[in-house]
């Protein structure tokens, strides 16, 4: 049908009606046009009716380290206005660890590939071992990206599109690194935001204790030192609890677990299979 073509999808039906008169071509009057869209319910704007893909929730899990990673592209406002750098951050899902990061002068798939492939060997990651999830910018959904990923061994899922929920890991790095009192409001050079990119990155896996890791770091978590470092403290607390029993009005203190799993979207608990029984 004419009124549903790329071509007149944004069109009223006198436009279409006159637009085809003038190629010689005659359909209908725009009265009918009207009435047939009427009747399929289409006389608001019929680009919504046109067909979508089905963009898939991703229901990724992680156990362990080095079995999900998130990545994606942020920008930093360079020495002048509308000057950019393009800082591009690999994060591990369960550790929160950084496991790759550079910063470029663009965005660009053939530096993500790299980037991916240099941290994988870094990793130590054997095929088939790490999905990598990543939002639907151009790099990050480029042929030549999906084509490298795949002879790595690398499986791939995308947020969907304007969902920021689907990728909150690596939105929450970025949003940790900007409010930090040390982050500019601009870099001068590429070199200085790479300098800045190395002390933040220091800091962030080895000293920044983080709250969805039970206030470890994430090179505690990436590299397994979290059990020794919670029986540690444990061990701190229970000596606090013999010592000053009355500072405890409920129970001995104990240090927050660590989290077994993390989610990106959860799937929702099925509702038990038939009715409650009385």
């Amino acid at each position: 049908m004419h009124l549903h073509s790329e071509r007149f999808v944004d069109q009223a039906p006198h436009q279409v009606h006159a637009s085809l008169l003038d190629e010689g071509i005659y359909v209908c009057s725009p009265r009918t046009m009207y009435r047939l869209l009427e009747e399929q319910g289409e006389l608001r704007e019929r680009r919504d009716q046109l067909r979508h893909p089905a963009y898939q929730k991703p229901e990724l899990l992680a156990t362990r380290p080095n079995q999900v990673w998130s990545w994606d592209i942020t920008k930093l406002r360079g020495p002048v206005k509308w000057t950019f750098f393009y800082l591009y951050v690999i994060l591990d899902l369960f550790s929160r660890y950084v496991v790759g990061w550079m910063v470029a002068p663009g965005e660009s798939a053939e530096l993500a590939k790299k980037l991916i492939q240099e941290s994988l060997s870094k990793q130590g990651v054997s095929p088939g071992q790490v999905h990598l999830h990543a939002d639907n910018g151009p790099s990050m959904t480029s042929k030549t990206l999906a084509l490298k990923l795949a002879d790595l061994g690398v499986t791939k899922s995308h947020s969907r599109p304007y969902v920021s929920d689907d990728n909150p890991f690596s939105e929450s790095q970025f949003k940790t690194m900007k409010y930090r009192p040390q982050f500019p409001d601009r870099f001068g050079s590429l070199e200085d935001a790479r300098v800045h990119g190395q002390g933040f990155f220091h800091w962030y896996n080895l000293e920044h204790h983080h709250s969805g890791i039970a206030m470890l770091t994430p090179h505690m978590v990436h590299y397994g030192l979290a059990a020794d470092v919670l029986d540690s403290r444990q061990r701190v607390l229970t000596a606090a609890f013999q010592q000053h029993p009355e500072r405890f009005v409920r129970k001995p203190p104990r240090p927050a677990p660590l989290p077994d799993a993390v989610w990106i979207n959860p799937p929702k608990p099925r509702p038990p299979e038939g009715g409650e029984t009385h």
